[in-house]
Formats: C-alpha cells, structure tokens, sequence
C-alpha cells in the first residue's frame, strides 16, 4: 500500500508511473488527497477542542477550589458540550481513516524507473537465455503421458478422490518430487535462509498484509465459516511473520516449503493439462526483509541464487524482465525464471523474484529505525526457489531416454536412484 504522504508528494509522477502498469490511478489519487484534506481539517478541529476541554478543566478546579461553584457549573456544561462534539468529530475521523484506507488498497504499487511498457507477456524482455535446447529421441511424449507409462503421477484418482488440479504422485514419482522438495530447502539454507515450517491456512490480517487481499481473494480458497484462507504461496504466512515488527537487524532471511492453493480458472488444451496448472502444488520459496537502500542488491543475488540452482539441475532456462502489463498488483519490480519443456516444444515459468520496496511494508506495520531514530518502513522481497510442478514437468520431458528417465547428478543423493526405467 503507497503512503499517503508519498502520494501528495509525488501525485503526478505516481499518474505518470502507473500508466505503465495500464492503471489510471487519476481519480482514485485526487479521491485520497481529498480525503485526506478532509481528515487533517476534522483532526485540527479535534485537536482545538481536546486543548479548549483541558483549560476549561483547569478553570472548572480552579473555581471549585475558590469556593466559585455556581461559575464551575456553568463551565461544566459547556465542557460537555464540547466533549460531546469531540465524540462527533472523532467518529467522522474514524470513518475517513477507513475511507482513505479503502481507496489505497486499490492503488498498485509504483513500478521501478527501468520498468518498460507493456500489456502482457509477450512485450516481457528476454535478459539471459542459458543452456541447450535439448534433442529428444523419435517419439518422445510430453509429460503427462511419462508419468502414465512410468507410474509417477495418478491424475484420475486426484480427480476422483477431490477433482481436476490435485494429482496424486506415486512411488518413485512421490519420492522424486519429495527429493527436489528437499534439495531445493538445502540449496536455500545453504545460502544462509532460515527454514520455516508455516501454517497452510491464514486469517485475513495476513491476506492483506501481503496484498492478497482485496485484490486477489477469487483466487484464494476460504473456509467461510472461521474465515481462514488457504494460503496461495509460502510469502503469505512468512512475510507475515513481521507484521508489526520493528527490525533490529538485517537482512531477514527465510525459506518455506508448503502446498498452494489456487482456485484458478483453468482452461482447456496443453498449456494447462497435466502439471501446467494445478490447483494445488508444492512451492519452496524464498523471502527477505531488508533495508531499503539494499533491497535492489539484494534482487539481484536473489535472481542469481535462482539460477544457480536451475545450472545444477541442467534445465534450460531463461530469465525475463516483465513489463508494466504483467507486473503483479503489488510488485516494483519482477523478474521471471522460464524452463525450456522440450516434450511441450514451449517455455514454463518456473519462478518469480519481485522486489515490492514498501507496498507489503506499510500493510504491514513492518519498519525499523534510522540513525536519526525515525521509524521508516522495510523493504519486503520474494521469489520461487522454486514451484515444483513445471520444474518437475520438464525435468522427466528433457531426460527421457529409451532406457528411462535419467535423473540430475544433483539429486542422486536425495533420490537414492540415477534413473526412473
């Protein structure tokens, strides 16, 4: 969420600037300053009657100390009336604080100055492509026939057992899936993330502290009836962690794995059949909290890490810088990781590193204290490291042989097996 005081700062640049995420914010940026306008000329008035209230106090003592009573009640009648117009005057405060609030969660955050133009993913820039595009052998099938023939993912019985998006993983192919889930942890900790075990489900404070939450909550799946949210990634119940929190050191750094749920609307052909679009998936992620005059730094080493581990695990890949079009509701700057599924013929994103500087921050309560002892607000960063589903789905594509699906070196010690005959 942007502050409002950055806004009026900053309101004609902010117009400018979202025009690259395709948002005209003209009305509902006038709409908050005006609202604001109104709270701080309902606050002064507040405030003079809270100051006139405290010397009508110290007259009212005074006079029934001299013994003045009949002046004294005279004054107290007038100290009610005031108080009771103080009452009024804060209930038409509370109410515009929750007017202003309600118009700042429908701004989007404020995309980086190196952020292009754009309205979708095919205007995202290519920055880096890495690896060979592998050759299969005469014959090779796309994912989800392998994990058919192999016995690696029951889809149908995902689909009897709850419905279409939640698969079933099998013998060796529970076991892979278990391997990358832990080789990824170890990648990540490696690194110097502290592993976190969260809960699966969350409350709407912490949907909206991440930003999931007015704008999202479609997607989400809600147990209505204890108003807890079925969490969409790990970066919900982690971020959350530090709400309301005031950070004494940096940089926080943590890792989570955890199933998604995603109540995505899915449609039909190969871009969503098998692994490409599930409503539930495993994702390990990485999270960190960190000063604002490193938070760019720290994107970087981020994307960096990401990609180490896609070099060990000999996928192809590339990474995209995204246009303002495809940039997220809440992101200043995103990067996306994409493996190449040779049994698709097509790009997978497997990963997204995103910057949000103080958007999630500021729903958050989340900040620290300067030099000067001011609080300011933390920077908050994520990224995949990584979602399972694609990751996987190309893996078994781009290895399959005549003999079996060969198995990265990488994973040989969490496996316990080289290949899947």
């Amino acid at each position: 969420m942007l502050h409002i005081n950055k806004i009026r700062d900053n309101r004609d640049s902010y117009i400018e600037q979202l025009k690259i995420k395709n948002f005209d914010a003209f009305t509902l940026i006038d709409a908050v300053i005006f609202k604001d306008d109104e709270r701080k000329v309902t606050q002064q008035k507040a405030d003079e009657l809270l100051s006139k209230a405290n010397q009508l106090a110290k007259q009212i003592g005074e006079l029934y100390k001299t013994g003045k009573v009949a002046e004294a009640n005279i004054l107290k009648k007038e100290s009610s009336a005031i108080k009771e117009s103080s009452k009024t005057l804060q209930t038409k405060q509370g109410e515009l604080e929750k007017k202003i609030q309600d118009i700042l969660v429908q701004i989007p955050n404020i995309p980086h100055p190196t952020v292009t133009e754009g309205k979708s993913d095919a205007d995202n820039v290519t920055l880096k492509e890495v690896g060979a595009i592998p050759t299969l052998m005469e014959g090779a099938k796309p994912h989800w026939e392998l994990t058919s023939d192999y016995n690696l993912i029951d889809f149908e019985l995902g689909n009897k057992i709850t419905g279409a998006g939640f698969p079933v993983y099998v013998n060796k192919g529970a076991k892979l899936q278990r391997a990358l889930i832990s080789y990824f942890l170890d990648k990540n900790t490696d690194a110097g993330y502290i592993e976190y075990l969260p809960p699966h489900l969350v409350n709407e404070a912490s949907g909206f502290g991440t930003g999931q939450l007015p704008d999202k909550e479609g997607q989400m799946y809600h147990a209505i009836e204890d108003d807890l949210y079925l969490i969409p990634t790990a970066e919900v119940p982690v971020t959350n962690f530090f709400r309301d929190v005031i950070v004494k050191e940096f940089p926080i750094k943590c890792t989570a794995y955890t199933p998604c749920f995603r109540r995505e609307a899915g449609s039909y052909g190969k871009e969503v059949r098998g692994l490409n679009r599930l409503h539930q998936f495993d994702k390990v992620e990485i999270v960190q909290v960190q000063h604002p005059e490193k938070s760019y730094e720290t994107l970087d080493v981020m994307v960096q890490h990401v990609a180490s581990i896609l070099d060990e695990l000999e996928l192809p890949y590339r990474i995209l810088k995204l246009c303002g079009g495809d940039l997220s509701f809440t992101a200043a700057l995103t990067f996306d990781f994409e493996v190449y599924s040779a049994g698709q013929e097509r790009w997978l994103e497997v990963s997204s590193v995103s910057n949000f500087e103080s958007y999630q921050a500021n729903r958050l309560k989340l900040r620290y204290k300067d030099d000067n002892g001011k609080t300011q607000l933390c920077h908050t960063l994520n990224g995949s490291a990584l979602a399972l589903p694609r990751i996987y789905a190309a893996l078994i594509e781009n290895n399959q042989t005549a003999k079996g699906i060969i198995i990265p070196k990488a994973l040989h010690p969490y496996t316990g097996f080289d290949i899947i005959k």
